[in-house]
């Protein structure tokens, strides 16, 4: 086995700078017996490699060659299939598991023991080694670069070592010196014996030498011993006597610590009487200003807001540790809760009587507005609370209690005054809207019984079949003078007829007017009085960020959250809603009677519900957009809806009355009444609606009212006796046409352009059927001509038929002389005139259609005599001028 090792080395492995470590005889298992050679190698550059390599003989020859190599890195398992037993098998796990049978036991394990070594030395990954006996796997591995493998690697560099560059060199050098080195190996090797025995003479006396010099040093060292010995007994000494000096100093350091103690406590106790003497001390004038400043001069009011100010800064001092504890500051303390208690007191009383006061003051201008259609105005009264602002915010901080008791007595005194005003200010508005005046007559406002509300209505809008709210239709209310003045608490208002005049354009204006000033009364008030509670009751109008508890009270039914003073629970709602509350509180008498006022106005016209509309959504949007949750936008919005509610009840109204309406029987139609009360409607609404934020409720009207007009149109025409058809759709649908064509109303171009249609359609059908054949016996003539004609005969043969012959046609034309003619188009011209109504002033457009029409069944005949009568010199008894001078003088004698 050495000799094929060094065989291997010499022809495979030294070529290529490869080292053989070590080598194992092996052959496949389980095939045919062909053996090969695995020999662990590593290169001798670096970085080292370590190789597997197989190697197998040439079958040409007894050379070797290398068949197969892997990197030593990636074999992943080595498997001695069993620790105890000695088996030669033994598998390799690279990219597949290779299975080996060794030539011997010894073979195997020295290979595998080689393997192990060379991972432990080179490799970071580990490789696994298992059913492998521990006796093979050594715990470590010799480290150093000089120092070979172990085992098999020692005798691998034993037996073969090479010289490195440095001992070459050295050799040479020496052989250069001796020119008979190799010539004469001998003579060269006893010279090197002889200076190797020069150098071994030389190093023993230079040993001997050296003695002599150590003597000396030991010499030196004993006498340094020596000196270092007085050196210690001397600094033993200097030690003895500062031990003394020593525990003077220890004393010293002691008080002066003590010292530095005392001042230390010293300056930290100035610092915390400083403390309370600043922040806890509060000037006499203060304190005076708490007990007897006078809160009627704007100067007392400052110097008040100054000392509750400074109190409340005294009392929310943060106190430090233990001060709580000192007999001085609970004292203090105490002090300063009785001046709070003292003076909040003091404030919730004046304050109370400014609101009893301000309110009597207030109430004493309401004689001055009682004619005028105005709100009395409480900047004023506004302006003196203000003053109390901060107050009112250090009351809220410091004692929530009587701050929510002023909130409660301002919302008692305050909603009352406003009650009394704006009850009075609506009133006057009612007198104006129905003509009354205050001294002889008053609007009842009382709620009545629902058959009453019922009989009422029914009298304000008639019993006819026309539209409710129109100028033709509408009945208005009228007030019956009466001299002797009746009780407030009963119905003053009669309700009588009112004659169509009565209720027109300057009416609704009014209306209008009126209506737009109480809302723009209103608007200010409620605005006015919002920013006073915020300012006064320092609310902020935004949403709080306070996330703590709450407790929610009531006040007089109106749910309220209160919150409290630090140390305590504090709101969760914000104080938006309780500006709200309090504003729902004040003016809760706005929405019933804006109600009541709407009432009213849909009861004197309905068409007041499209002013309102308009008006109400103006108001609503910019209240919307200065606070859309605020109260003002709130109940404009609640009262919007019963506008809408009134609106769409209008168009409802006039919808269910189309389809009730009734025509006589005996007298024609003309252009029904919903038919000119739509085009009333419409110009009304087209004034009132322009440029209005509400336009698309006006549109959805537009579409349905304009359906059932169609449909009642339709409808009447059907069930006319007097009047024919065609005559009904023809007229009302031209009015439709116009309107709509005058109106310009971009959502009813549809409906625009089926008017239009549905016109002409029934103006041709009624032509046509009114004019019938007024030669009718010159008609039926040319009809059998015509059948001839459609049975194959030619048409200039048709003469030859005896029924159809010239003399025939000659006798027939006879029969219709001009006065003939113009006798029957002067009879069908009043037969038109009876159909007609003078509204529409359709006679003109209908009679031209039907001279047209007329001249076509002329023309109509005399093509047809031209053709089936060529060259028989036959022509009527009346030209096309003859016609066209009989229509005119017709329509002019009439």
């Amino acid at each position: 086995m050495t000799a094929i090792k060094h065989a291997l080395q010499r022809d495979i492995f030294t070529p290529n700078d490869e080292r053989l470590l070590s080598i194992v005889n092996v052959c496949k298992a389980g095939k045919k017996k062909r053996n090969c050679f695995l020999c662990a190698t590593v290169t001798t550059e670096r970085p080292v490699q370590v190789n597997v390599v197989k190697v197998k003989k040439s079958d040409k020859g007894d050379f070797y060659k290398r068949q197969t190599a892997w990197a030593l890195r990636d074999l992943a398992v080595v498997d001695a299939k069993d620790a105890v037993k000695e088996s030669p098998e033994f598998d390799l796990h690279f990219d597949k598991v290779y299975k080996w049978v060794a030539s011997s036991t010894v073979e195997k394990n020295t290979f595998i023991s080689c393997i192990w070594k060379l991972n432990q030395r080179y490799l970071r990954k580990k490789i696994d080694f298992i059913n492998v006996s521990s006796q093979l796997l050594e715990e470590s591995v010799p480290s150093g670069e000089n120092q070979s493998v172990a085992g098999g690697d020692e005798e691998a560099v034993d037996e073969y070592q090479e010289l490195n560059a440095r001992e070459e060199q050295d050799i040479e050098i020496m052989m250069e010196g001796c020119e008979y080195a190799i010539s004469n190996a001998e003579a060269f090797a006893e010279k090197l014996s002889r200076e190797l025995q020069v150098l071994d003479g030389a190093n023993i006396q230079s040993i001997m030498a050296s003695e002599k010099q150590v003597n000396i040093l030991m010499k030196l060292l004993d006498e340094a011993l020596k000196e270092v010995d007085q050196i210690e007994l001397k600094l033993s000494s200097y030690e003895e006597m500062l031990q003394s000096v020593k525990e003077q100093m220890d004393q010293i350091s002691e008080s002066n610590h003590l010292i530095h103690l005392s001042n230390t406590n010293n300056v930290k106790l100035l610092s915390e009487i400083e403390f309370l003497v600043n922040h806890m001390d509060l000037a006499k004038g203060h304190i005076k200003a708490l007990q007897e400043g006078d809160l009627t001069s704007s100067r007392g009011i400052e110097a008040c807001t100054n000392a509750a100010d400074a109190l409340l800064q005294c009392m929310n001092v943060a106190l430090r540790p233990g001060h709580d504890m000192l007999h001085a500051v609970k004292q203090q303390q105490q002090r300063f809760s009785d001046l709070r208690e003292q003076f909040a007191r003091r404030l919730a009383s004046h304050l109370n009587s400014v609101f009893v006061q301000q309110g009597h003051d207030q109430s004493s201008t309401l004689a001055q507005h009682s004619a005028e259609l105005t709100l009395p105005n409480h900047h004023p009264f506004h302006r003196d609370l203000l003053r109390y602002a901060k107050l009112m915010e250090w009351l809220k901080n410091t004692d929530y209690g009587k701050y929510e008791g002023l909130t409660k007595n301002y919302m008692d005194y305050i909603s009352r005054l406003y009650e009394r005003e704006i009850k009075d200010f609506f009133e006057v508005a009612k007198i104006k809207m129905t003509g009354t005046t205050r001294e002889g007559k008053k609007f009842a406002t009382l709620p009545r019984k629902e058959s009453a509300v019922k009989q009422e209505t029914e009298s304000l809008h008639g019993s006819s079949g026309k539209l409710t709210g129109s100028t033709s239709s509408l009945n208005k209310l009228s007030v019956q003078s009466s001299g002797n003045r009746r009780s407030q608490s009963s119905s003053l208002l009669d309700m009588g007829n009112m004659s169509a005049s009565d209720l027109d354009v300057a009416d609704r204006t009014k209306f209008d007017k009126i209506f737009e000033q109480v809302l723009s009364e209103l608007e200010p008030l409620c605005l006015a009085e919002q920013d006073f509670i915020s300012k006064f009751f320092k609310l902020q109008q935004h949403q709080s960020s306070g996330t703590t508890t709450n407790e929610v009270e009531e006040m007089d039914g109106v749910a309220f959250s209160r919150s409290y003073p630090s140390g305590v629970p504090q709101t969760v709602s914000s104080e938006k809603d309780m500006i709200r509350q309090m504003m729902t509180k004040i003016f809760r008498c706005i929405e019933p009677e804006l109600n009541n006022l709407i009432a009213l106005g849909d009861k004197i016209d309905s068409f007041n519900s499209l002013y309102m509309l308009v008006k109400m959504s103006h108001h609503v949007w910019t209240a919307q957009n200065v606070d859309p949750a605020s109260f003002l936008s709130t109940t404009l919005g609640n009262v919007l809806v019963t506008v809408k509610r009134n609106f769409d009840k209008c168009i409802s109204n006039q919808m269910k009355q189309m389809d009730e309406v009734k025509i006589s029987k005996k007298s024609k139609v003309g252009i029904l009444p919903f038919v000119a009360e739509f085009e009333e409607f419409a110009a009304l609404a087209e004034s009132i609606f322009k440029n209005a934020e509400r336009r698309g409720d006006l549109d959805k009207a537009y579409i349905k009212l304009i359906r059932a007009v169609f449909d009642s149109v339709e409808k009447v025409a059907n069930e006319s006796q007097k009047t024919p058809r065609d005559v009904v759709m023809m007229e009302n649908f031209h009015h439709i046409f116009a309107t709509l064509s005058r109106l310009k109303i971009s959502c009813l171009e549809a409906e625009k352009k089926e008017a239009k249609q549905k016109y002409t359609d029934h103006l041709q059908s009624y032509v046509i059927y009114s004019l019938g054949q007024p030669l009718e016996k010159l008609n039926h003539f040319f009809e059998g001509v015509e059948a001839r004609v459609a049975q194959g005969i030619r048409e200039e043969e048709v003469s030859y038929q005896l029924a159809f012959n010239k003399q025939e046609l000659r006798k027939v034309i006879k029969e219709y002389p001009g006065k003939e003619v113009k006798k029957g188009l002067d009879n069908l011209y009043k037969k038109v005139d009876k159909h007609l109504c003078e509204e529409e002033n359709l006679l003109q457009v209908v009679w031209h259609s039907m001279q047209d029409e007329f001249i076509r069944q002329y023309k109509h005949f005399e093509g047809l005599i031209a053709r089936c009568y060529p060259g028989s010199g036959i022509t009527m008894e009346f030209t096309i001028q003859d016609i066209l001078d009989y229509c005119s003088s017709i329509a002019q004698s009439h």
